[in-house]
């Protein structure tokens, strides 16, 4: 195995999944959008996602399993199993796939009952009886968001699911039964079902808070947990016993209330599955013929636990899914933030199966041939932000506030944009070399450097400071971002892999004065300044982050959107005691940031108690605290030592944009990591 460090072979053995070898550990896990049969749109043989799994299982992946084919289609209606083309086209590409010597899984949902992302304008659409009767032969949202019993959208506080019928679950099992039979013909090695996992359809009916019936589907244990028995039955019925079926499996689901989660070390009442009946749970699953589980934590309610983001522990779901494994006797996968090392060391000491990785495979498609080969800081690390790979997002007042080319269009990734969108970001070699002076030495600025060399440019680079990674080493600097501060050393490293010349503590006052044929400008942004009394009190976000300004022990931080709830956050692990002070009626009130994100921040205020004043103003900076006004017209006080202002930033480019003058990142339009490398991407193809 190369050059392999020797802490990573447990990871490199062969195991059994009923009677099918899987060569290593590492299971590429699924990720919504990364459908073999398309995604929201009506189901077909998705060529992207194809050639996305194809490239993996070229760069050592044991077991594939592509995202959630939902057994019927969102826009159409029509059942996956009543589309024999789509499963002719599988089969050739199922023998691409064994060429590698990898194996692959299809899985199939039976749907998301009330965890269905709405997004708004849908909201309008199911709300309206006469919209909603003629969109649904095109889209039943009544039926995507059909659950156990009446219940609440986890998205839309103006969407009451309505109760799945007897005959739609009839028709869902024998689907099951009917769609794992064709992947078998097509030479698919396995099914696995979704899910008794993150409170997706199956899963509400196992959980006592989400299933009220009083049909043999709901109260009793067996009952509840009748309805993925029976799936797994008719799978096996009509494919044998020897064809195998995993289960996406959620262990604990560290749920305090509908759209409340308890995050990690709290003392909390479950009200979701506990590990008692998790124990029991997984061996009835198993007794009922299940091969496999896939395993994690957590519901939409409590989403981070599903979608770690990187305020969550690393291997944060090791500890319970090892638990787990030693009341059943089928294998047991791991997901969550997995680290390859623990990940290889749980393996060996037999605590679970197989390693789940998912994103990772997003940001570097060939990070296992990489660790193999002993290159592991070649690896451009995923960052957990969920910017473009599931952007669901979700505050008061609205319901998944995601645009519908994005909602249609998830697992792209935010580092890395050819990933399910090759056709739109490609490297094509320049037409004629150019000169072109790339001005900021941030993450656009390198973003876009690379892209110009790697097609054949003559590139310069100016940075006014010694280091490169502008705004984001502050962005970086947080204790619990080891991944960001991963990216800026990856980024530096890779800047060094093409003929780019690199001017550092170079300010560049006049783009005239540049011998170039283009120039970008990266220049980023500036804090924005608020005209109020006693700012000269106040340090804003950078100079706090950067550690330019020391901070006493009660913060004031003016500003709830991401940049000031991270730093709340980070004052609260070093032992401060801060207080949020927000404009807007909820925290982090922007489109882009996943809910698995931002519901992480606004449980663990809530669960420790951290003050957030919302919908209130700032009026004064004293050097003691800050005068603040409530949406009542309450004017109090909040003492601080210190007060960080969070209030966005302005964009600073050095010139306008004009015919050879392009302008990207936050000196464009103030972004996150995806604007901003999309944007350089956008503008270095075509120069």
């Amino acid at each position: 195995m190369g050059n392999m460090d020797p802490k990573y072979e447990p990871l490199f053995t062969p195991w059994k999944i009923g009677n099918v070898e899987i060569k290593n550990r590492i299971v590429l896990c699924p990720m919504g959008g990364t459908s073999l049969f398309g995604w929201m749109e009506p189901n077909h043989f998705d060529k992207e996602a194809a050639n996305f799994f194809l490239e993996r299982a070229k760069n050592n992946v044991g077991l594939i399993i592509p995202g959630i084919a939902p057994i019927k289609d969102t826009i159409g209606g029509r059942w996956l199993w009543q589309n024999k083309k789509m499963f002719e086209e599988l089969k050739p590409f199922m023998e691409e796939i064994h060429k590698t010597g990898a194996k692959l899984f299809v899985q199939i949902t039976a749907g998301m009952g009330r965890s269905w992302a709405i997004p708004t304008p849908v909201v309008m659409l199911h709300n309206n009886p006469v919209l909603r009767t003629i969109a649904k032969p095109i889209m039943d949202v009544a039926y995507e968001s059909a659950s156990p019993s009446p219940l609440p959208s986890r998205w839309s506080d103006k969407v009451q699911c309505r109760q799945i019928t007897r005959k739609e679950m009839q028709d869902i099992v024998d689907a099951f039964a009917k769609t794992a039979k064709l992947c078998m013909d097509a030479g698919v090695d396995g099914v696995e079902v979704h899910a008794v996992h993150e409170g997706y359809l199956l899963d509400q009916f196992t959980l006592k808070y989400t299933n009220k019936r009083t049909d043999e589907y709901g109260g009793s244990f067996e009952n509840r947990y009748r309805f993925p028995a029976e799936i797994v039955q008719a799978i096996k019925a009509s494919c044998g016993k020897d064809f195998p079926v995993s289960l996406r499996y959620s262990v604990v689901s560290k749920v305090k209330d509908f759209c409340v989660g308890a995050v990690p070390g709290e003392e909390y009442t479950e009200i979701g599955r506990d590990m008692e009946e998790s124990e029991k749970a997984a061996k009835f699953l198993q007794d009922a013929g299940y091969d496999m589980l896939n395993a994690d934590n957590g519901t939409y309610d409590s989403w981070y636990w599903a979608h770690p983001p990187q305020y969550m522990p690393q291997n944060c779901n090791l500890e319970d899914v090892s638990h787990i494994k030693k009341f059943v006797d089928i294998p047991v996968v791991c997901a969550g933030r997995m680290e390859p090392d623990v990940g290889a060391k749980a393996v060996a000491e037999g605590r679970i199966d197989g390693v789940g990785i998912a994103r990772q495979f997003l940001a570097d498609g060939e990070w296992i041939t990489k660790l193999i080969e002993n290159r592991l800081e070649d690896i451009r690390p995923c960052i957990c932000c969920h910017n473009a790979c599931f952007n669901m997002t979700h505050y008061k007042g609205v319901a998944n506030d995601q645009s519908i080319y994005d909602a249609s269009h998830i697992a792209r990734c935010a580092l890395n944009p050819q990933i399910m969108q090759s056709d739109k970001y490609k490297i094509e070699p320049a037409k004629k070399q150019k000169n072109i002076a790339v001005i900021g030495g941030g993450i656009g600025g390198m973003e876009a450097a690379i892209v110009c060399a790697k097609r054949g440019h003559k590139v310069t680079l100016y940075e006014k400071s010694d280091r490169l990674g502008g705004i984001f080493i502050a962005a970086a600097a947080p204790s619990y971002k080891e991944k960001d501060r991963d990216l800026i050393a990856w980024y530096e490293r890779e800047i060094t892999r093409y003929p780019i010349e690199i001017k550092m503590n170079t300010e560049v006052k006049d783009v005239k004065s540049l011998n170039a044929d283009e120039v970008i400008v990266a220049t980023g942004s500036t804090a924005k300044k608020i005209p109020v009394k006693g700012a000269e009190y106040a340090m804003d976000a950078v100079e706090f982050l950067l550690g330019e300004k020391e901070v006493g022990e009660n913060v004031a931080i003016i500003g709830g959107g991401l940049t000031g709830c991270e730093i709340a956050y980070e004052l609260y692990l070093h032992g401060k005691k801060p207080t949020i002070v927000e404009m807007k009626d909820d925290l982090i009130a922007v489109t882009g940031v996943c809910l698995a994100n931002s519901s992480y921040l606004r449980d663990f205020f809530n669960a420790n108690k951290v003050p957030v004043h919302l919908e209130t103003k700032l009026g004064e900076i004293c050097k003691d605290g800050v005068m603040v006004t409530d949406k009542e017209g309450k004017t109090f006080k909040i003492d601080a030592d210190s007060v960080i202002l969070s209030v966005g930033y302005n964009p600073a480019p050095l010139a306008p944009k004009s015919k050879h003058v392009h302008i990207v990142g936050d000196a464009s339009k103030i972004g996150n990591l995806r604007t901003v490398i999309w944007q350089a991407w956008d503008v270095a193809m075509k120069l």
